[in-house]
């Protein structure tokens, strides 16, 4: 836990009082008694400073300070065929830690209508997942995840509205990622969906596939929209190694490290 985050709703002026996995990892991982300081933020808000003043039985009481905005993450959103309950659970983690704005967790038709019945998709474990993420970037941006039950009213009602460069993984593609970027110095910024409305430059749509990969259907359907499709090389990889390697490779492409 590189960042304490607490919600707007437990900071009272600039008090937070603290219980359970927060309160147990000051005290027994950070090993913080009264007096000391950490790092905190708040979800969705500012990045500062707290003082102990406290510490009482179960609870860490706080006298916090927000004082700057947390870092700028790149402008990516990941389309992904929804995986099996334990990779999400790592995905979830690592691409909010790597930036991922927002998740639109997608049915085709090699993902088993069983995934969508996981625990891992109630909204207070995706939190808790998200949460996690984030401390580990020291990020307060909390992400957004959308599901989708049905492949085909995703692509004909949702991704017009989304904008942005559509890159899209598949294995048989014909061009690298890299190889798409150096097309044009300006390949990220002229290469915007034609969407009609909410088009974005600079904005990047990764689409990334199940285990096998998206159907020649499917492939279609987002190159239709003005998605590019590309190849990471012959070795096929775990979806959640996958996505942590583009994500990667996006942000270092799109000069992205240079906002942190």
């Amino acid at each position: 836990m590189n960042l304490l985050l607490f919600t707007a709703d437990e900071r009272h002026d600039d008090k937070v009082v603290l219980s359970g996995r927060r309160a147990e990892h000051i005290r027994t991982i950070l090993r913080l008694d009264s007096g000391d300081r950490l790092r905190v933020g708040e979800v969705n808000g500012l990045i500062g400073t707290a003082v102990i003043s406290r510490i009482d039985g179960e609870s860490v009481h706080l006298s916090v300070t927000l004082s700057s905005s947390p870092p700028q993450p790149p402008d990516i959103e990941l389309i992904l065929a929804l995986p099996r309950p334990i990779m999400l659970q790592r995905i979830l983690k690592q691409a909010t830690t790597l930036g991922v704005k927002r998740f639109h967790l997608i049915r085709t038709r090699r993902v088993e209508k069983s995934f969508f019945h996981t625990p891992v998709l109630f909204p207070e474990k995706i939190e808790k997942i998200l949460l996690e993420g984030m401390e580990q970037a020291m990020d307060t941006r909390m992400p957004e995840v959308r599901i989708y039950h049905r492949f085909k009213p995703f692509v004909e009602d949702v991704l017009p509205t989304l904008g942005g460069t559509g890159l899209l993984a598949h294995p048989t593609a014909a061009s690298s990622l890299n190889a798409f970027f150096m097309s044009s110095p300006a390949a990220i910024e002229n290469t915007a969906l034609q969407t009609g409305k909410g088009s974005k430059k600079g904005k990047i749509l990764l689409a990334v596939g199940p285990e096998g990969g998206f159907l020649d259907y499917e492939c279609r359907q987002f190159i239709d929209h003005g998605f590019h499709p590309f190849t990471m090389g012959p070795r096929i990889l775990h979806v959640d190694t996958a996505v942590v390697a583009l994500l990667a490779q996006v942000t270092v492409l799109t000069g992205g490290e240079k906002k942190y």
